[in-house]
């Protein structure tokens, strides 16, 4: 038995701070102000100036990309395209894969404010093929041996473009499908291993992973289940399958669907294809694109809602918000369901009629502070293609308010998984009238998240009864000023009671993956 005395920030639905919280066997004793005479024989671990919360979750993470491209070739800190080439080259020669596999080739952060093109690639890479991702994770650009692989059924897709080698729309996801299936499994479960323990060092205790680009048989879902009952460490991983096949997701047994690639109703605001009510401001014949027209969306959101799964789209510009908004209220229509937990990606420019709808109909957001704020997005960009519709993007005050819940997440690889990031950019929006609380950024990341994905009797506050998964902060994130929220800092992740163990075997967990069938995915 475990006393912990000092700052206890709950997250419970009151935002109690209490000063004791009682662990036992993994889970919740008792919180409080005052500790009861059967605990006080506990170990007791003063916190002093440190703080214990809830351990985070991200809503929204792309686990099997983001584990391959954190291990891979990371472009987004060249400040110049020849510097950009340097870093292909020495990585090529560091590296014996037949297929290089890089990410974060951003427009706005190379002094040349311009893509590396096709023969620049070639220029640092000319006998290996190259798969780089750009930034947003919704174009890419190639090399010439790579774009020499693809089949004919990829090359005539809208958004493929040889001569600059970038990728857009569907092409681009046709490339992805292809270049994935090109990685080793002994690859893939390695830089797997290295993500969890990397998010783990940020007080992640659960991730919504978005899963499904296109393996044969659908491979990699599979792993990622496999992955998630087979680690050491109790870290809670809810899979949602990308798909708009609603039997995929039932033979597998998951409650849920959903996310981005098949279930992406547009693209984004990097390759200037989110779908939009108005043109864009520096294009007025560019609307953006919807991948879909409104009937094979509402088929399947009522083919989903029937089944009983959980609903979650990729929507990023105006019009494909209203789409998506559109489609689950004519599924709900259809087959009402009081406690669906249907949600919406992103919903990075909402309108203020499908918010409404949102709140009435209990659809949930799953949004990404860190876009607030930036480097390979910034504001001057988005001005730059919106103009004032800048100022409308992510209005969180204003969904709080509604009484719309709204869990954070990182779209990782896009950006980093870091809650502590994302509650400080939260407290920080560039529109200070769209910021919310500390507390209430605390809550995205937490009870919120928790609640996002039905766990919110287990885990997402510190309460009497749930699991005891917690972190301690270097301070009190309560009696900070919200400009400081960046001094925080993760000094440990506690997971049902025990400190995280970062480095598992690979052989181990796969055994366990195949064997163990009781943990909840």
């Amino acid at each position: 038995m475990k006393v912990y005395e000092g700052t206890i920030i709950t997250c419970d639905k009151d935002s109690n701070v209490f000063r004791y919280c009682v662990e036992d066997k993994g889970d919740i004793l008792h919180v409080g102000n005052e500790l009861p005479e059967q605990y006080s024989h506990g170990e007791r671990i003063l916190l002093g100036d440190t703080s214990l919360t809830p351990s985070f979750a991200d809503t929204h993470i792309h686990f099997a990309s983001y584990a391959l491209f954190a291990s891979g070739l990371d472009i987004r800190n060249s400040e110049d395209l020849p510097t950009m080439q340097g870093v292909i080259k020495d990585f090529a020669a560091q590296n014996s894969d037949p297929l290089l596999v890089g990410f974060g080739a951003s427009t706005h952060s190379v002094k040349e404010k311009r893509l590396l093109s096709r023969e620049e690639i070639d220029q640092a890479c000319p006998d290996r093929p190259v798969f780089i991702v750009k930034y947003d994770g919704h174009a890419a650009i190639l090399n010439s041996p790579m774009i020499a692989m693809l089949p004919k059924t990829i090359t005539s897709l809208r958004g493929f473009h040889a001569e600059s080698g970038e990728m857009n729309q569907e092409a681009f996801f046709a490339v992805t499908d292809f270049a994935t299936k090109k990685v080793s499994l002994k690859k893939t479960l390695n830089g797997m291993i290295s993500a969890v323990d990397k998010l783990a060092s940020r007080g992640i205790g659960m991730i919504h992973t978005v899963s499904g680009v296109g393996f044969p048989r659908d491979m990699d879902v599979d792993l990622e289940r496999t992955f998630a009952r087979g680690q050491y460490n109790p870290l809670q991983i809810r899979v949602f399958f990308q798909t708009m096949d609603v039997k995929k997701a039932l033979k597998r047994k998951l409650p849920r669907i959903g996310g981005c690639f098949a279930t992406a109703l547009d693209g984004c605001f990097g390759s200037m294809d989110a779908a939009m009510n108005q043109p864009y401001r520096n294009d007025s014949s560019n609307r953006g694109v919807l991948f879909y027209d409104d009937e094979a969306v509402t088929a399947f959101t009522k083919d989903a809602n029937r089944a009983g799964l959980q609903i979650e789209m990729h929507a990023i510009g105006d019009a494909s918000f209203d789409q998506a908004v559109k489609a689950l209220g004519a599924a709900l229509k259809d087959h009402p369901r009081e406690d669906h937990r249907h949600t919406i990606i992103h919903a990075c420019l909402p309108t203020k009629e499908g918010l409404e709808k949102c709140a009435e109909l209990g659809i949930a957001i799953a949004l990404q502070p860190s876009f607030i704020h930036w480097n390979l997005e910034p504001l001057e960009y988005i001005e730059s293609i919106m103009g004032d519709r800048a100022y409308r993007i992510s209005p969180l005050r204003t969904m709080t308010d509604m009484g719309i819940v709204m869990s954070g997440g990182s779209d990782g690889p896009c950006t980093e998984p870091d809650p502590v990031f994302g509650i400080w950019a939260a407290c920080n929006h560039y529109v200070p009238e769209e910021s919310v609380t500390v507390q209430e950024a605390l809550t995205m990341f937490t009870r919120n998240a928790a609640w996002t994905s039905f766990d919110e009797n287990e885990r997402g506050s510190l309460e009497k009864g749930k699991k005891a998964d917690m972190v301690i902060l270097n301070r009190n994130p309560l009696a900070m000023k919200k400009e400081n929220l960046l001094d925080l800092s993760v000094e440990k992740l506690i997971l049902s009671g025990h400190d995280y163990v970062p480095g598992q075997s690979m052989g181990g967990l796969l055994w366990r993956g195949i064997t163990r069938r009781s943990r909840k995915i």
